[in-house]
């Protein structure tokens, strides 16, 4: 299947159709973007299901029922450097897709074309107990907070910890 976007007058994008490979051109052929303007309207651009933070990645369905998911060795198959979304921006100088930023201070990877935080990701998912942390960032503090998991699978609300970058731990 061949998967397209289609853009509106912003390049933001309104919505993503997968066509038979039969009906279009593969990798960026015009004629599959042609093709959707022709049947559905409106402006088209393809994009990879394969592709996420400008790599592309190979799934191997296996024969248990499971499957693997790794880098592929071919990386010139990473094409327009996601697989569009709605509410992506579609960046035409760069020619990628570039998901939604939900925050001011996040600022945008220059090859993987994803927001980052000022404050990295955390390392540490679990709190002192092993209990698991449900984790957010908070942009007015500029840092991430999160909540233990309980056993019953929810966020417990009433312990708040912060993740102290410097020490690489939840308090």
């Amino acid at each position: 299947m061949a998967h397209f976007a289609e853009l509106d007058e912003n390049n933001v994008v309104v919505r993503v159709t997968c066509v038979g490979n039969d009906e279009v051109a593969y990798n960026g052929d015009p004629a599959g973007e042609n093709y959707c303007k022709n049947l559905l309207g409106g402006t088209w651009k393809q994009t990879s299901y394969n592709t996420v933070r400008g790599k592309h990645y190979t799934q191997t369905f296996n024969a248990d029922g499971t499957s693997t998911t790794e880098e592929s060795a071919d990386q010139s198959k990473a094409f327009r450097g996601n697989f569009a979304g709605r509410n992506f921006t579609y960046d035409a100088e760069k020619d990628v897709f570039i998901p939604p930023k939900y925050f001011d201070s996040w600022t945008l990877h220059s090859t993987q074309y994803i927001w980052e935080p000022p404050v990295a990701y955390p390392s540490v998912v679990t709190d002192a107990n092993d209990k698991l942390i449900s984790y957010y960032w908070v942009e007015d503090s500029q840092q991430w907070k999160g909540n233990p998991i309980g056993d019953d699978g929810r966020s417990d609300e009433s312990i708040v910890y912060t993740w102290n970058p410097g020490t690489s731990s939840w308090s």
